[in-house]
């Protein structure tokens, strides 16, 4: 089945036995951490993003059931995922205080996993369309227009979103790499 294109992938899953259980498969291996990438962005939860991940195939699976076209296999996933993302996120609503993230900036030195954490803060910080606009690039490997497909918006309005967020993270965590400035600017 790995040589079969996701349209063929998807008519396997509409038929019963052994070739269903193997297209699943191979679009699952295909596209599974592409999904709990994004909703663990999105979500910054390891145990949600997996429910996601599963709640997005098994919607899948049932849209495929009831005849549906679909042309685009990973951007539909993902749109699925957004959903689900933004349902599971709006019921929960954390806030944390700006405080906790500017805290991180003055510990030195850094491992790689706090490092994960500074990147992890900053884009949390993004506003909503420009945190996800830039997960769907990074993490789903989307193009603009998958992007704007998936959002619904126009495909200008994605780039500009990704523009912005990647502007605004690099302010954000400019003073934790680069140190305060004042070191430059005392020619130290």
């Amino acid at each position: 089945m790995t040589g079969l294109g996701d349209k063929e992938l998807c008519e396997a899953l509409r038929k019963s036995g052994e070739s269903r259980e193997l297209a699943f498969a191979e679009l699952y291996r295909r596209y599974a951490s592409r999904i709990y990438q994004y909703a663990r962005r999105i979500l910054n939860q390891d145990m949600e993003a997996e429910d996601i991940l599963q709640e997005t195939f098994l919607k899948f699976l049932a849209i495929l059931e009831k005849g549906a076209e679909i042309e685009n296999v990973p951007a539909y996933l993902l749109r699925i995922a957004r959903n689900l993302s933004f349902r599971s996120e709006s019921k929960k609503q954390v806030t944390v205080p700006i405080e906790d993230y500017h805290a991180i900036f003055n510990e030195v030195p850094m491992e790689a996993e706090e490092t994960s954490k500074v990147l992890q803060m900053s884009l949390d910080l993004l506003p909503k369309e420009q945190r996800e606009a830039l997960v769907l690039q990074v993490y789903g490997g989307l193009s603009y227009n998958e992007i704007a497909e998936v959002m619904g918006v126009p495909m200008t309005t994605v780039r500009n979103w990704i523009v912005r967020a990647k502007d605004k993270m690099r302010k954000i965590v400019a003073p934790y790499f680069h140190g305060n400035g004042e070191e430059e600017s005392q020619g130290y």
